[in-house]
């Protein structure tokens, strides 16, 4: 479905943030996207759904292709209508408008309006706190409503790809739980693929069928999820786990990252 080949994002004409980045999302699949603060996991997403232009970075080197039709260059709202839809990090929502209209603008660009209304059904049945909370002002709700409200709202898109940049972040476990529960019942009932990028590892390659690791703008290890997870390099960098069990903060503090690694 989605297919990037050695992709280069450069911003202002300087700075070089992703180097040389391939990656594959097939039909239906969930793949998470892993790495430190900085590695360049967002900037990959935004340049997907085209959204680095207002950041004044651009695409240098490289592809994207998505359903074997290249998609990079294209403006936002074309992407969308492909089927690509990007939940930001930091939940943004109209907050001046209530619940069920920031829900509605996700379908803003679609025509079926008897479909629409079926649609923003199901996301209430998805969310049942978000049909309670329909009629409340979206700038009143707590993060983790907040969170419910804007993958509702990329649902309004009718996407079969979904791009999640730090979708729990900040939520305690039971929203998290929760949410990843939800995650699985739309990819297993309606067949929509999800790049995940999630600090939480353990959660995100429990969704995952396979996984990419970015470090400084590179992709250093990819592999099966169940691969991952036993992975000494991923257990001793995102998990905090050695061979001799977990380690103290000082321990870790200190640890200098092996060269093979950095690749």
């Amino acid at each position: 479905m989605l297919e990037m080949k050695n992709l280069e994002v450069t911003y202002s004409d300087i700075l070089v943030v992703v180097r040389g980045v391939s990656l594959q999302v097939g039909d239906g699949q969930v793949v998470a996207l892993l790495g430190s603060n900085g590695a360049g996991k967002s900037t990959l997403l935004k340049a997907i759904s085209g959204m680095l232009s207002f950041e004044l970075g651009k695409v240098t080197e490289g592809s994207i292709n998505y359903n074997e039709e290249r998609i990079d260059g294209l403006a936002p709202p074309n992407i969308v209508s492909k089927g690509i839809f990007q939940v930001f990090e930091g939940r943004p929502v109209c907050e001046h408008l209530t619940v069920e209209e920031n829900l509605l603008i996700g379908a803003y660009s679609r025509k079926d309006r008897e479909e629409i209304s079926h649609d923003l059904e199901m996301v209430y049945d998805y969310f049942p706190v978000l049909n309670r909370l329909k009629g409340r002002t979206a700038g009143y709700i707590s993060g983790g409503e907040r969170q419910m409200l804007v993958v509702g709202r990329g649902l309004l898109a009718k996407p079969s790809l979904l791009l999640l940049d730090e979708p729990t972040l900040g939520l305690s476990p039971i929203i998290v739980e929760e949410f990843f529960h939800v995650l699985k019942r739309l990819n297993t009932e309606h067949n929509i693929a999800v790049l995940l990028v999630e600090q939480n590892v353990t959660a995100a390659l429990s969704q995952a069928s396979y996984g990419y690791v970015m470090e400084n703008g590179r992709v250093v290890l990819d592999g099966a999820s169940d691969d991952l997870m036993k992975n000494e390099d991923i257990r001793e960098f995102y998990l905090g786990l050695g061979k001799t069990g977990r380690r103290s903060y000082k321990d870790v503090k200190h640890y200098k990252r092996r060269k093979r690694w950095l690749g």
